[in-house]
């Protein structure tokens, strides 16, 4: 055998299967535990600076983008894609066979009964197709029932499945886009380059009896900047929306304020910010007010850092930092009414509201990974459920007939509901 058969073979085999199946489930499993997505001062800080340029140098800080996960997952779909392929013509033939009168009478029978006077009684009581006519070998009367003969199909089917399932996901980790936007109702902002605006129209929490929070639900309209055409629609946890292509997570919450910058008691600029953003003084850019956190119900201990004892406007504060040439100015807590002065410009924080963060993402490979997943339960059916049986019966005298069946799978409860009905 030359080598290019041997590796054809192997790339081919069932056990390259397991074993890219076994690298697959170990690659998603690193990739699950190391956070994705940071920078190597993160990963630094957390473990050491060798394991961060061990993981940028895995690409483990992104592993289901990254060129081994996709290669991965490309032998994959190869090794599935060949398997089938090559299991095709043979399952053709063992399907024609299953249902070929010479392959039935010819084949050897889990249970048979002979001196049956009405097989046809027996066909009906075992729930079996209507029979076909034949004839066997040396011209004895006979007739045959195949049920489920597509249950041979199940493992194929199975393979397929999980073929388009793997092509799916790991295309539309290829190519899938991924879009964040944050604000407070009222506001509008852009969703990447897609040309389209998401405004937030409204955000509401739902409380249970005890004032948990029990959902949080964002309406929004999205509209397209090239066409001009809008659509609206509302997104809670775990019910997502889908407008123009793409799927609207509501995926996070924070607090909002609106910041207003005075100077010298003239009005210079306003904004509102959330929580871990920043707004440089308009006509003195090294100045930066950063809106650290914001406790809607403020508890000061002694010995420890500020807390909210609930998530209700009872206490509200704000906490801020100062910076001034990337340097730290001054940082503390500022209670309603009381205004930050820094020189001649004032500070203040105002309105605290919820804002709503929106995670959209586009992968127009989503139907194939779930049509992937629809046609393994299809196949998982055909296997376990739609078992092949075969029944036939053989004339050995006049009026006086010996049935057999099989079953290809579950044999012992075919003999059982085969000895329940013929007795």
């Amino acid at each position: 055998m030359s080598i290019l058969k041997k590796i054809w073979k192997f790339i081919s085999s069932m056990r390259f299967a397991i074993l890219l199946l076994a690298v697959l489930a170990l690659a998603c499993s690193v990739g699950s535990m190391v956070t994705q997505g940071q920078s190597f001062a993160w990963y630094a800080q957390r473990y050491s600076e060798r394991t961060a340029a061990l993981i940028l140098a895995l690409h483990l800080d992104d592993a289901f983008h990254s060129w081994w996960f996709l290669l991965i997952s490309a032998f994959l779909c190869i090794n599935l894609l060949l398997c089938n392929i090559l299991r095709l013509p043979q399952l053709i033939l063992q399907y024609k066979s299953e249902t070929s009168p010479a392959s039935v009478l010819s084949g050897k029978g889990d249970i048979s009964s002979n001196g049956i006077s009405d097989p046809e009684a027996v066909f009906r009581h075992l729930r079996m197709p209507a029979p076909t006519s034949c004839r066997t070998d040396d011209g004895r009367n006979a007739f045959f029932s195949v049920k489920n003969p597509v249950g041979i199909w199940g493992a194929w089917i199975c393979h397929l499945g999980i073929l388009l399932l793997i092509a799916g996901f790991t295309l539309g980790q290829t190519t899938q886009q991924q879009f964040t936007v944050y604000g407070v109702p009222g506001q509008t902002c852009p969703i990447g380059d897609t040309g389209l605006l998401l405004t937030f129209d409204a955000f509401d929490v739902a409380l249970r009896p005890d004032d948990t929070v029990e959902q949080y639900t964002a309406s929004f309209t999205v509209r397209s900047t090239e066409d001009g055409s809008s659509r609206s629609a509302s997104a809670s946890v775990n019910h997502p929306a889908s407008l123009y292509g793409m799927k609207f997570y509501q995926n996070s919450v924070g607090w909002a304020e609106t910041v207003t910058v005075t100077q010298d008691g003239q009005f210079l600029q306003q904004q509102i910010l959330c929580t871990g953003e920043t707004l440089p003084v308009e006509n003195k850019p090294d100045l930066i007010i950063d809106f650290t956190a914001f406790y809607p119900d403020l508890v000061m201990e002694a010995g420890s850092m500020p807390r909210t004892a609930t998530g209700s406007l009872n206490n509200p504060a704000t906490l801020y930092t100062v910076y001034y040439q990337d340097q730290i100015l001054g940082m503390n807590i500022l209670m309603p009414e009381e205004e930050l002065t820094i020189d001649e410009y004032t500070v203040t924080f105002s309105d605290p509201q919820m804002y709503s963060l929106i995670q959209i993402k586009r992968d127009v490979f989503t139907p194939l990974a779930f049509a992937g997943g629809l046609i393994i339960m299809l196949g998982l059916f055909c296997s376990f459920y739609l078992q092949t049986e075969k029944l036939w019966a053989v004339e050995v005298s006049p009026g006086c007939w010996t049935v057999s069946g099989c079953s290809r799978k579950g044999g012992v409860l075919f003999r059982e509901k085969f000895l329940r009905e013929v007795s």
